[in-house]
């Protein structure tokens, strides 16, 4: 099962663009190696189709060999804290369990400067997977890149099979059969869902072919 990570990333940076108040955003890497690399192009490149006159702090947790980068939550409360302070006002993680930490240093910042700052998620609904344990994170989670992993098994490996299309090797999901999507929890977003919907039909259509690999 394979996820073209680039597409919905791209979407979260659009959305980033579209709220931010400070044209200054985060992005943290559980680990520096490529398939991250996937996720951080792609943030970087929603961003700048609204606005390329930004910045974009980036951090990662761990180099490889060293792993532990995906589930070091107090690292990434270290990292958000300072492209906090240093003017970011929205943060994308791709970190797993690391992520948890960059969302408590959204509440952390935002209570004690009085101004809201957010942080997107990735993987699941982090509104719900972060939030059903800690709801007082909720109001800090602007929206999560979802991979769907349940569509990706179930529903399209049956409708390919069904059509005569089932190869029986990867199975590569995109923003086009619904195995990535933007989430909408919190209704933070909704705001912009046309924009972001202008902007998946671009990427489905071919129109936009968000980078994977650093320059």
């Amino acid at each position: 099962m394979l996820f073209k990570h680039a597409e919905g990333s791209f979407l979260a940076g659009v959305a980033a663009a579209l709220k931010t108040s400070t044209n200054n955003f985060g992005f943290i890497g559980g680990v520096d190696f490529p398939l991250i690399h996937e996720f951080e192009q792609g943030f970087l490149a929603g961003v700048a189709a609204i606005n390329p006159d930004i910045t974009v702090q980036i951090g990662y947790a761990s180099v490889p060999p060293d792993f532990s980068g995906f589930n070091d939550p107090v690292k990434g409360k270290e990292i958000a804290l300072a492209q906090y302070e240093a003017g970011a006002d929205i943060i994308y993680h791709a970190a797993g369990g690391t992520g948890t930490g960059m969302f408590e240093a959204a509440k952390e910042v935002s209570e004690s400067t009085g101004k809201k700052v957010w942080g997107i998620g990735v993987d699941f609904d982090q509104y719900y997977t972060v939030g059903n344990p800690l709801p007082e994170l909720q109001e800090y989670i602007l929206t999560s890149m979802v991979k769907a992993a349940d569509v990706s098994i179930f529903y399209n490996a049956a409708k390919a099979t069904v059509e005569g299309t089932f190869t029986g090797g990867p199975n590569v999901d995109d923003l086009s059969t619904g195995g990535i999507y933007l989430s909408y929890s919190g209704g933070y977003i909704d705001d912009i869902k046309d924009t972001l919907e202008e902007y998946k039909a671009k990427i489905i259509s071919g129109e936009i072919v968000p980078p994977s690999v650093r320059p």
